[in-house]
């Protein structure tokens, strides 16, 4: 076994280069470092998930041999990247060629140690281009870096001749992400953003079956959705591990804190209704079929310091469609002090209500039938639906309604369940796209519309007054 891939260039033959780092680096450095307080939690919790993923990526391999098998490369391996990878080693026919992060002391030892013990001679990278100029052999990168990496990282990867999975959001500024989009069409190469929602089977059958062949919402008029998160602690590092000065700012930081932290920063990402609210707006527009027309945002810091946490923690946001239906008004709220009733999105409609969410905890997928509605038994027998749980008061209860009171709708469930990790569909869809088995479900131009919708959101925060949209800014 060959473990120790040498650079071919005249100034380096021979030698390994500083920023390279090989296989066998990684695993020595690992086994000789200590592992200490969190990093040693850490580690021992993953070893028994590992154990777990080794098995579930052994079944993999009994797939059709006919498949084409493709060489693939990982840039960033933050929390977003580690969920990525995981759900790619339940995607058979992936060969992983090369992995990159600037965190060499941690992260990349990590990933390159994993996938080690899943048989993957991987190369270790800091920086993105000389993986670029020595890996010849690569068929698709998938991106995981921060957000205002993914422009540089996505079109330097599509010139380079290489298919493209990016994280969202595709960037902090819509000239970067156009310019995505342009380079994806010159290149003729596949650029997929990563709302994930968008090949989630439970989604795809909402809007395919629910809204459009059986209209059971009728027009739909008014959209809630929200995406609550718990007060979390910022994110740390021991000193042991920490990234030198010099190479913190050569990636555009100034500091660890904002390595680790560099979504709460302004310059490089978009704070929570980018992290969060750009995967539900996403969906807004996809299943009203149309653009916002204008939107009033409030947004502000009223928990973290804001010396740490430059975006706000809490916005709210009122965005008005126009659907071929009629005007629709959409609203949306996205928190980091309480959890409270989780994420979810509501599509209320004159027929009926659609309550949907990625997670497949409660509230996953629920349709309620207006009571003036025509009754949906067609769509129960086809399967579209669950049989109605009908919602009464009961005999024995002394309540008594109000006038103004009407009773609650009955609820038919989506038949719907994902048991792979919600990332998993919209990379398989990636992966056959290649294989010319399906056609992207996000592309760069879904992906570039959902960007002109969230960045205005906070233009409007700062703005304190209401926007408009300009139709010409979705189109590139």
């Amino acid at each position: 076994m060959n473990d120790e891939k040498k650079d071919t260039s005249k100034e380096t033959a021979g030698k390994k280069t500083e920023n390279k780092l090989d296989r066998r680096d990684f695993l020595q450095g690992l086994a000789t470092a200590p592992v200490l307080g969190i990093f040693g939690y850490a580690l021992a919790k993953e070893i028994g998930y590992q154990n777990a993923q080794k098995a579930a990526y052994e079944a993999t391999k009994e797939v059709d041999p006919n498949l084409p098998e493709l060489n693939v490369a990982l840039i960033g391996y933050g929390g977003q990247g580690e969920v990525l990878l995981n759900a790619m080693l339940n995607i058979p026919k992936l060969r992983f060629r090369a992995v990159c992060d600037i965190w060499t002391e941690y992260s990349l030892r990590r990933v390159v140690n994993l996938l080690s013990r899943y048989d993957f001679e991987v190369n270790g990278y800091e920086d993105y281009r000389e993986m670029l100029d020595t890996e010849k052999d690569l068929d698709a990168v998938v991106i995981a870096s921060p957000d205002f990496w993914h422009a540089r990282h996505t079109i330097d990867c599509l010139q380079a001749g290489l298919n493209v999975y990016c994280e969202k959001e595709m960037s902090n500024n819509l000239e970067d992400a156009r310019q995505m989009v342009l380079t994806a069409r010159e290149t003729g190469k596949l650029l997929q953003i990563g709302h994930q929602r968008r090949s989630h089977p439970r989604y795809i059958h909402s809007y395919e079956k629910i809204i459009k062949e059986a209209d059971m919402l009728g027009r739909i008029v008014t959209v809630n959705g929200q995406w609550n998160r718990s007060v979390q602690e910022d994110l740390t590092w021991s000193d042991r591990y920490a990234i030198p000065n010099s190479r913190l700012q050569k990636y555009g930081y100034g500091s660890m804190q904002q390595f680790r932290n560099w979504r709460w920063y302004k310059g490089l990402g978009g704070g929570p209704i980018v992290d969060l609210g750009s995967h539900q707006l996403d969906i807004y527009n996809w299943f009203l079929e149309s653009r916002p027309k204008s939107l009033i945002a409030s947004g502000s810091t009223d928990y973290y310091p804001k010396e740490t946490h430059e975006w706000y923690d809490t916005v709210m946001v009122v965005l008005e469609y126009e659907t071929e239906r009629g005007p629709a008004k959409a609203y949306y709220q996205t928190q980091t002090t309480n959890g409270s009733l989780g994420y979810f999105e509501n599509f209320m409609g004159i027929d009926g209500t659609l309550v949907i969410s990625e997670s497949e905890a409660a509230n996953s997928g629920s349709v309620y039938r207006q009571p003036t509605a025509t009754p949906w038994d067609e769509w129960v027998q086809k399967g579209y639906i669950t049989a109605p749980k009908m919602q009464t008061i009961s005999a024995e209860s002394d309540a008594l309604l109000d006038v103004r009171e009407t009773m609650s709708p009955d609820e038919h469930e989506i038949p719907i369940v994902l048991r792979d990790p919600y990332h998993q569909p919209h990379l398989e869809n990636f992966f056959n796209a290649i294989r010319g088995l399906e056609e992207l479900n996000c592309p760069a131009e879904i992906g570039y519309e959902t960007a002109v919708t969230v960045l205005k959101v906070n233009e409007a925060i700062e703005a304190g007054r209401r926007l408009t949209y300009n139709p010409g800014e979705f189109e590139v």
